[in-house]
């Protein structure tokens, strides 16, 4: 096995500045399971490593979704904190993939680090849940202002007329909050999505990869390889 296989907002704009929380401290007092820690410590080198090496978007994932009725839809978004509770990102709860997680709580991600190895994957699928008022007010308060004004101005996933009306808003609410702070909009947070499965794709020459399988089954952590 190769070293390191034990213990890695939309990304269509720049990402902003900040890094994920990748704190070692889970948010609960319980000590989590010994395979989901290691597969959470894997993570975290796996994405320490693509930053390392350059990736021009470590923290870049894909995240898929389906309404209530099955249909499925998928986009990329940054992770912004991961620990042993989930791997969270913040949008607009009132975008399609807010509306579809409020009806159909369950979630998929993929990292995909070309520049890592021979390119790496790592896939998530879990329940999805908000996250706590007070963490989206602390992370909301981290972002810069004009990616505070941004979330106030943009009705996410909705039909816009012109790039001049979503101008007219920035201008709008840039005055409405001027000389002070911008608070968290009521409709902007975050989800966590709590893993019920972790597998780590390790690419090879002539599509031998390596895959190896974290999975809670009946509330215990688990590990396997799987056949490429």
């Amino acid at each position: 096995m190769r070293p390191g296989r034990g213990g890695g907002e939309n990304s269509a704009s720049r990402p902003e500045p900040e890094c994920p929380d990748v704190s070692e401290h889970p948010t609960d007092t319980a000590a989590p399971d010994p395979l989901l820690a290691e597969a959470i410590a894997t993570f975290r080198a796996l994405l320490a490593e693509a930053t390392a090496a350059g990736d021009p978007e470590p923290t870049a994932m894909t995240v898929a979704t389906a309404d209530a009725r099955g249909r499925p839809s998928a986009r990329t978004v940054l992770l912004k904190h991961v620990d042993e509770q989930g791997f969270v990102f913040y949008t607009n709860f009132d975008s399609r993939k807010g509306r579809q997680l409020a009806a159909n709580p369950q979630a998929a991600l993929l990292f995909l680090w070309k520049t890592l190895r021979e390119q790496v994957q790592v896939k998530v699928e879990g329940t999805v849940e908000p996250v706590t008022a007070a963490e989206a007010d602390a992370y909301f308060a981290s972002r810069p202002r004009e990616s505070q004004i941004g979330a106030w101005a943009s009705l996410q996933s909705q039909t816009l007329d012109s790039r001049a009306t979503l101008e007219r808003r920035i201008a709008e609410f840039s005055a409405k909050f001027e000389g002070g702070p911008v608070p968290r909009p009521p409709h902007w947070s975050g989800f966590r999505v709590v893993p019920e499965m972790i597998e780590f794709w390790y690419g090879a020459k002539f599509r031998l990869h390596e895959r190896q399988r974290y999975a809670r089954i009946e509330g215990r952590w688990t590990k396997r390889m799987l056949y490429p």
